[in-house]
C-alpha cells in the first residue's frame, strides 16, 4: 500500500472506529462498504483492509448478503490500543478513564511487587532514569515530555515483572496516561507527592524491596483515581 494509501486506511478506520465506539453506528446496524468507498473515495481495497482491522477488534463482522454488522459493545476487544484511544475520545471518556485506571490498580501494584525481585541491572537504571526524567519535566508545564517518561517507567514496571501477560499491558497503559494528555485530564504541572512516588518505587525495585514496591504503587493508583474524581467526574444518574 502507497504511502497515500495507507494515510487514506488511517483516516477511514479512524473515522469509522470513532463512529462505532461512539454510538453513531448501533449494535446490529449494518454498514455497506460501497457508500463507505464513496463516502471517503476510497477503493474497494482500502474498505476491505479497513473492516478487515474493524474485525480483527471485534467491532464488527462481516455477513454475506448483508454487509458488515456492527456487533454489541461487550463482544469488542476493549484492550486493543486503538479502541482504547477512540473510546477515550467520545463522551464516554470519564467512565472508561475510570475503568481502565481501575484495572491499572489491580495489575500494576503486583507488577512492581514482582520487579522489584526480577528487574535486572538495567532495569532497575532504566527505571531510575524514567521517573528522574518525570521529576525534570512536572514543572513548567511540560506535559508532552512529562508523558514520555511517565509511558517509559510504566512499561519497564511492567516488562520487569516477568510476567508477560502484564507486559503485553504495556500498550493499554501507555493508551490511558496519553488519552488523559490529550483531553486534559490531567493538572498542568503533575501533583509532586505522585512525582515523588514514582521516584520511591524505582528505589524500592532497586532495592528488592517487593511489598514496598506494591504498596507505593498502590498509593500512586489511588491518587490517579482521586485526580479523576475532580479532572473528570463520573456523570451522576438521576
Amino acid at each position: 500500500m502507497t504511502t497515500e494509501g495507507q494515510g487514506l486506511h488511517s483516516r477511514v478506520l479512524d473515522t469509522l472506529g470513532l463512529a462505532i465506539t461512539a454510538g453513531e453506528h448501533p449494535p446490529g446496524s449494518v454498514l455497506r462498504t460501497d457508500e463507505i468507498a464513496e463516502r471517503f473515495d476510497a477503493s474497494r481495497t482500502v474498505v476491505r483492509e479497513v473492516v478487515r482491522v474493524l474485525e480483527s477488534m471485534q467491532l464488527v463482522e462481516s455477513r454475506r448478503r448483508v454487509g458488515v454488522t456492527v456487533r454489541p459493545a461487550q463482544e469488542w476487544n476493549v484492550y486493543d490500543p486503538r479502541v482504547i484511544r477512540w473510546r477515550l475520545a467520545g463522551a464516554d471518556r470519564p467512565r472508561q478513564l475510570r475503568s481502565l485506571t481501575v484495572l491499572r490498580s489491580a495489575i500494576e501494584p503486583v507488577a512492581a511487587g514482582l520487579a522489584a525481585v526480577r528487574a535486572t541491572p538495567e532495569q532497575c537504571a532504566a527505571l531510575t532514569g524514567a521517573a528522574l526524567g518525570m521529576v525534570s519535566t512536572s514543572r513548567g508545564h511540560q506535559l508532552d515530555a512529562y508523558l514520555r517518561h511517565d509511558i517509559e517507567f510504566h512499561r519497564i514496571v511492567l516488562n520487569a515483572s516477568g510476567n508477560e501477560m502484564f507486559a503485553r499491558l504495556g500498550d493499554v497503559v501507555a493508551e490511558v496516561l496519553t488519552g488523559r494528555t490529550q483531553h486534559a485530564v490531567m493538572f498542568p504541572d503533575p501533583d509532586p507527592a505522585a512525582v515523588t512516588l514514582h521516584v520511591q518505587v524505582a528505589e524500592a525495585v532497586r532495592e528488592g524491596d517487593a511489598a514496598r514496591a506494591e504498596s507505593l504503587t498502590r498509593k500512586i493508583a489511588v491518587g490517579a483515581l482521586e485526580e479523576l474524581d475532580v479532572l473528570a467526574p463520573a456523570p451522576t444518574t438521576a
